[in-house]
């Protein structure tokens, strides 16, 4: 091999003329994938160390490539290392830079290797590492959750479906919701390292090498589980990239719904909640505004990752075996949605720890809407063993009723409900107690205060294990 002097590309010595200027700059991905550094500095070592166990190269070039390897690594950290643009990619620089440090015996670290199976590797351990940081970020934004609902156990607020008035609920068992949305996505995540435990390296371009490899050694060195079945298959699998970005779109769906929510409750129709002054911006013209604008951009945000996964899952649709240069926008889509949802999950905390629910105004619209039918109908199927429609249909009555005088229902005296069905008892009464009506859902799952403690239990535990 060449030491590549005049800064050529190592396939020079076939292609005769100069890559035109234009395919130069957009056939360039070091700009996106230097962030790979690490991981392609990791992958060589392990590579050369296993060239040299199976006695492919020499210990002395062995030693000088990873010293070589090693030097490189630390002008990178330093800031040291030039990143030129006329390199292709991280690989190429490395590698180039690896031949001024050691010379020819630089060439030796690409025995057995292509490219393809070399960025491959690279791009599993980042994702690896980055899918784990990505649970990190859920555990610390899942704990908040746990916080705001243990203050707000007995905040009692209405629970809506359409919008509308629908049953009442604690504060807290909404917001526990999410800790149930946030876990699934955790699950996701995990489920994707699976696929991220196979290791590609030694497939080579597409069908495998002629050297007598150990892709058992680079497999355990790497911390893979073990090496891929099928050569063609590695090289043209990008299903791990789709697990990625499909999870991080959920967990966007997530974010956006909780911020659309909190959107509508800070608004000066509802007023269910107020956010700190930290999270707030103002207007350039209307001096009294307060918008919450980082609730707007975690929504907003969403769309990107959709259109990441879109563009993936059109890049591969109909795409022949094996590598093709379309596969190499893959980099771009993950890391622009790693970056999304790390810094969209941190902002999602910090409104967490900057917002006050104003307990007064959610006690206020839970006493309207006529909240507690249900609870009326449930009463006479229980303690009058009425059918439930009927029930239903009485229950319907009293609720007209107390439209008509323009009254809740806790308004409404025994004699009025009296006059809808006259075995009705002044027990009845009970019913419309807002408290009662949330502590009676004891069902698993359900709203009472006390199963909305033991969940709270529950999810520490497991946040904890």
């Amino acid at each position: 091999m060449s030491k590549n002097k005049n800064n050529k590309p190592v396939w020079s010595s076939r292609i005769n003329k100069d890559t035109s200027y234009i395919f130069q700059k957009v056939g360039s991905s070091l700009r996106i994938d230097k962030r790979l550094f690490k991981e392609d500095l990791r992958g060589s070592i392990a590579h050369v160390e296993m060239l040299y166990k199976q006695k492919i190269i020499s210990l002395s070039i062995k030693n000088k490539i990873v010293w070589g390897l090693n030097k490189i690594f630390n002008e990178i950290k330093r800031k040291k290392f030039f990143f030129n643009e006329k390199n292709e990619d991280i690989h190429m620089s490395i590698e180039k830079r690896l031949f001024e440090i050691i010379g020819e015996d630089a060439g030796y670290m690409h025995t057995a290797r292509s490219r393809n199976d070399q960025v491959l590797t690279d791009f599993k351990l980042w994702l690896r590492d980055s899918t784990k940081e990505i649970i990190k970020e859920l555990n610390l934004t899942m704990k908040i959750i746990i916080k705001n609902a243990e203050k707000n156990i007995n905040t009692i607020m209405p629970g809506f479906t359409h919008l509308k008035n629908a049953q009442p609920i604690s504060f807290a068992h909404y917001i526990l919701a999410y800790m149930e949305m946030f876990g699934r996505d955790k699950k996701r995540f995990k489920n994707n390292l699976e696929n991220l435990m196979e290791n590609p390296l030694g497939v080579a371009a597409l069908s495998g090498t002629s050297f007598n490899i150990d892709r058992n050694y680079t497999t355990k060195k790497l911390k893979f589980n073990k090496p891929t079945n099928n050569s063609i298959d590695t090289i043209s699998d990008r299903d791990f990239v789709l697990d990625f970005l499909y999870s991080v779109s959920v967990c966007s769906i997530h974010i956006s719904r909780f911020s659309e929510e909190f959107i509508i409750w800070n608004s000066d129709a509802f007023k269910l909640i107020t956010l700190n002054d930290k999270i707030v911006t103002g207007s350039s013209i209307m001096p009294q505004k307060k918008n919450p604008d980082p609730l707007e951009f975690l929504r907003g945000k969403t769309g990107n990752a959709f259109g990441n996964l879109f563009s993936m899952l059109t890049i591969l649709k109909g795409l022949p075996l094996s590598y093709f240069k379309d596969l190499q926008d893959d980099k771009e889509l993950v890391f622009n949605s790693f970056d999304q949802i790390k810094y969209s999950l941190q902002i999602l905390r910090e409104i967490l720890k900057n917002f006050v629910v104003n307990k007064k105004r959610m006690l206020e619209l839970a006493e309207s809407g006529y909240i507690t039918s249900t609870d009326l109908a449930d009463y006479m199927v229980k303690e009058m063993n009425y059918p439930f429609r009927k029930a239903y249909q009485v229950t319907a009555k009293i609720v007209n009723l107390a439209e008509k005088k323009n009254k809740r229902l806790d308004e409404l005296n025994f004699e009025e409900i009296r006059t809808i069905d006259r075995k009705l008892d002044k027990d009845i009464l009970n019913v419309f107690d807002l408290k009662n009506a949330v502590n009676s859902k004891k069902s698993y799952g359900g709203t009472s205060f006390e199963n909305i403690k033991k969940m709270i239990k529950k999810y520490k535990k497991e946040l904890n294990d």
